[in-house]
């Protein structure tokens, strides 16, 4: 099996797949899934999305997202590291994946439309991410090296997932961008100015940004919720942050815990919300 090298970076990210032939292959669209019955309040509280994020058009981001989703399958490809649409791990993944999906609609309208799709790739680095539009990416590393359950990997998905909901990407390059280029109030109300071009054209921002202590919590929360609701046992986030706290660094390094430091007060913050979860978890069984 060929492993893709990738540089380290700190995108929101893990891992996932043993090793099996790695086979070039098509792009896979992950159907939504069953459609769900109404909306339910949200059982955890994590406040409106910021506004902030509204000097980025979310058209420019999703399309730079895809754009740049491609391209690294097309490298993974190319070097013999995308896994094959029969690999198990991949077929697990999207398993996961389809049952997520249906839950992500309630937390951001856009979600109805992104064309989600699921990719595993061949990587010794502990990492995955979502990128805006539902661009979801796991490397090999996690799995293999944490030894991720079903429910623990549906609570990584879960969070990266989150994040594209919560568009934290375009909320984080808002301000980064409105504070580099001195956005003027013109360019505020007249086109946004540079930032729609800034969108349009991230290059590698959207697999480097840094997410805030405030990002990463909300993104635990309704991780934690969207796996609760899709049958997932929520005792799973404790355990996965536990493991995240115990990992080492290895021959492709912990990405994942330079964007997401495991602490006590992360798993005490989870350990809190999981009773507000369980209810939804014990109903998803029936």
């Amino acid at each position: 099996m060929h492993e893709l090298s990738f540089p380290s970076h700190s995108g929101c990210a893990l891992c996932a797949a043993k090793a099996s032939p790695w086979n070039a292959r098509r792009g896979f669209l992950l159907a939504a899934g069953a459609a769900v019955a109404g909306p339910a309040l949200a059982q955890v509280e994590v406040g409106s999305a910021s506004s902030m994020r509204r000097l980025v058009p979310a058209e420019s981001l999703e399309r730079s997202a895809v754009q740049q989703y491609g391209q690294m399958l097309a490298q993974a490809r190319a070097q013999g590291a995308l896994a094959a649409d029969g690999n198990p791990q991949l077929a697990r993944l999207r398993a996961i994946a389809k049952r997520l999906i249906p839950f992500a609609a309630p937390w951001n309208e856009r979600a109805r439309a992104w064309r989600w799709e699921v990719n595993l790739i061949g990587s010794k680095q502990i990492n995955a991410f979502c990128m805006p539009g539902g661009k979801i990416a796991f490397f090999t590393g996690i799995l293999d090296q944490l030894r991720l359950t079903d429910d623990e990997t549906a609570m990584v998905m879960g969070h990266e997932m989150a994040h594209a909901l919560r568009e934290h990407a375009r909320e984080r390059l808002a301000k980064t961008q409105a504070t580099g280029i001195g956005l003027s109030l013109g360019a505020k109300l007249l086109g946004l100015g540079d930032l729609g071009n800034t969108a349009a054209n991230l290059g590698t921002q959207l697999l480097s940004l840094k997410f805030s202590r405030s990002d990463e919590t909300e993104a635990d929360l309704v991780g934690l919720e969207l796996a609760a609701r899709a049958g997932f046992d929520p005792q799973a986030a404790v355990r996965l942050w536990q493991k995240m706290g115990q990992a080492t660094g290895g021959s492709g390094g912990i990405a994942f815990l330079s964007t997401h430091p495991s602490g006590p007060e992360r798993i005490r913050e989870l350990q809190q919300n999981v009773p507000k979860v369980q209810g939804l978890y014990q109903q998803s069984r029936h």
